[in-house]
């Protein structure tokens, strides 16, 4: 210790920044601040810190929904935890159960709940993934309606084995004679401008080879509550993926009241007839902004699909806007090899062959763990979009 503090303390007249220890708290925080900040004899008079600015996109509020009644100005979290809200109200089997959901979970999805409905139905379990989903399922064969909170997505994998060998599977070992159908399981997923390797990852695909569970991704609070209630009222165990990075850059106009909006359907936001672009959850939002440079820039039309549902996923409206279009460009957060933008590719090939203009292009991330101060060229931004159909385009 006394080695690395002699070093950093000669290196300390040079240009190291303090601002990637702002985030650090007690005494070891305190020191690595100190050992980092550089003297005040050797600051620039007009030397400024840098910011660095997390998002790479700029989220885009749908069109205020009006055929579910009256609205409220929400959060992506809030929507999540106005749906959950519905869901103890009108459910009396309903349980939510997870690290800290007591206390209103990290990112305060369910704060005020167990208040509200009480510490049997809204309650705290151990630090395990396996045993929460385990319970989970455990549940959902009595008889209850069973919210499991996963707390990043990047800690699933502990569940994985109850997940793709028990929850998927039961219905199917029993011929139908009992099923752990009334399981969710939430997690919040992909890139938060700060979250490193264990705290940004999108694990989609791999569920993505497991039938018998069923896998979603918003993009929206609207999207958010409608999908979530869909998923605790299908009969089928479901994955529900929230961009945490939207949990409060994204604020819409959300009914109050209940409403579904129905899985395995995506969902047109743009119509195009020059090139398809495919994505879902955060993307949906970087994609919006290459429709448009594409179309002031290179007077490209590009018809723009949210995929909403990864697992199983609406083949027949993406390729129908392929058929028209001629190409094809799908982006997303997790690293392209084994992606699902892959089996996307795939089955449109098979299906759209001679109606390509084009290869199919992938903007995805890149095949190493997600990084933490490179974030922001690992990222599939708008500009690594906005090349790719430059290409199609030219191809």
């Amino acid at each position: 210790m006394a080695a690395a503090a002699r070093f950093l303390f000669r290196g300390s007249n040079s240009t190291l920044s303090a601002s990637a220890s702002a985030g650090s708290s007690g005494p070891c925080g305190y020191l690595r601040a100190a050992l980092l900040s550089p003297s005040p004899a050797s600051r620039q008079p007009h030397a400024r810190s840098q910011r660095r600015h997390a998002a790479h996109f700029t989220f885009q509020p749908d069109p205020v929904p009006t055929q579910y009644g009256p609205t409220q100005k929400m959060n992506l979290f809030q929507s999540v935890t106005s749906a959950l809200d519905n869901t103890l109200a009108s459910d009396p089997t309903a349980v939510i159960f997870g690290e800290d959901v007591a206390f209103g979970g990290v990112f305060r999805c369910t704060v005020g709940l167990r208040d509200k409905y009480g510490k049997d139905r809204v309650f705290n379990t151990p630090l395990c993934e396996q045993g929460i989903v385990g319970f989970g399922i455990g549940a959902a064969v009595a008889g209850a309606t069973a919210i499991a909170e996963i707390q990043f997505a990047d800690y699933i994998y502990p569940a994985f084995d109850q997940i793709v060998n028990e929850a998927a599977k039961y219905r199917y070992r029993s011929g139908n004679l009992f099923d752990c159908g009334s399981l969710t399981i939430r997690a919040p997923w992909g890139c938060v401008g700060h979250g490193s390797l264990y705290h940004s990852q999108s694990p989609e695909a791999f569920f993505a080879h497991c039938p018998g569970i069923k896998v979603v991704v918003p993009r929206s609070p609207v999207q958010a509550k409608g999908l979530l209630l869909s998923c605790i009222a299908d009969q089928n165990p479901c994955i529900f993926f929230e961009p945490k990075i939207l949990y409060r850059a994204a604020v819409e106009q959300v009914p109050v009241e209940p409403y579904t909006i129905p899985l395995s359907q995506a969902e047109i936001l743009e119509e195009g007839s020059d090139v398809t672009l495919v994505a879902w959850g955060t993307q949906i939002h970087v994609m919006r902004e290459v429709a448009q440079m594409a179309q002031e820039k290179l007077g490209v039309s590009c018809e723009l699909i949210d995929l909403q549902t990864i697992l199983p996923w609406d083949t027949e409206t993406v390729c129908k806007s392929v058929v028209k279009t001629g190409r094809l460009l799908i982006s997303h957060e997790a690293p392209v090899t084994g992606g699902f933008a892959a089996e996307i590719s795939s089955t449109v090939q098979e299906e759209c062959f001679l109606n390509l203009e084009a290869p199919i292009t992938r903007v995805c991330g890149y095949d190493t763990p997600f990084p933490h101060i490179f974030e922001p060229f690992y990222i599939p931004d708008k500009w690594k979009c906005f090349e790719a159909i430059k290409k199609m385009i030219n191809f």
